[in-house]
């Protein structure tokens, strides 16, 4: 049994931030993580997103939703510990390469986008024909369904269940900058320590610097604008 369930949609940059992270952790305690599925386009299958969401989010969560259908496909042909490594490789394509350009957030979904990420991640091109699987719906759904029987319906992602089947699990932690790999563990044990609070239910703050990330067009130490990124509401999940 792992020692972490990360449930993540491979374009959501705090979720890859995240998980950036939580390998540093992993390799310092030498813990299992199982890479699960949660998908920002099933989340908010009830919005109009034309009228919540800024240009490109639609396309951006409906790419996202192609790309777990091929992590659902790798799991079944390659196995729980594909996936971690295609995610890795795919979200240094998405996040750690050059500033996103407008119109192209659908393009994740493409097999022209994929098959390099593929390639490089040492799996089968054929892996692609899963983006028009719509039959692997239903084992995202029902994986996001397990990550918000975990937290509550009013969160996003990513989501973490540390020691489970009976450990905490929680929203997050959202974080715009990686930690250092002296901080990345000492972060974890407070994060850790205050979920396994029984009483605890939210810390949060919506005022956050830019992520540090190429896709962002901002580097370390290049923190940018604060913004509030989740626009105010927490039941748009991004």
């Amino acid at each position: 049994m792992a020692d972490l369930h990360f449930y993540f949609d491979p374009v959501c940059p705090f979720a890859w931030m995240t998980s950036r992270w939580v390998r540093t952790v992993a390799a310092q305690r030498e813990y299992d993580v199982d890479w699960r599925f949660i998908s920002l386009r099933l989340l908010n299958a009830h919005v109009d997103y034309d009228s919540h969401f800024p240009p490109e989010y639609e396309a951006g969560h409906t790419a996202g939703l192609r790309l777990l259908r091929v992590a659902a496909r790798t799991r079944e042909e390659h196995g729980r510990a594909a996936v971690g490594t295609l995610y890795e490789t795919l979200g240094g394509r998405v996040f750690e390469t050059e500033p996103d350009r407008p119109g192209t957030a659908g393009a994740r979904g493409t097999r022209a986008y994929l098959e390099p990420v593929l390639e490089r991640a040492g799996l089968p091109l054929d892996l692609a024909d899963a983006l028009d699987d719509e039959s692997r719906d239903a084992v995202v759904q029902a994986e996001t369904d397990e990550a918000l029987e975990l937290t509550g319906r009013d969160v996003g992602t990513p989501i973490l269940h540390f020691e489970p089947p009976a450990g905490v699990a929680f929203f997050g932690p959202v974080i715009s900058r990686l930690p250092g790999e002296d901080e990345a563990a000492a972060l974890w044990d407070h994060v850790v320590g205050l979920a396994r609070f029984p009483g605890f239910a939210e810390l949060k703050r919506s005022l956050r610097e830019r992520p540090q990330l190429p896709s962002f067009g901002v580097t370390t130490g290049d923190v940018g604008v604060q913004e509030d990124w989740h626009g105010g509401s927490r039941r748009l999940k991004r």
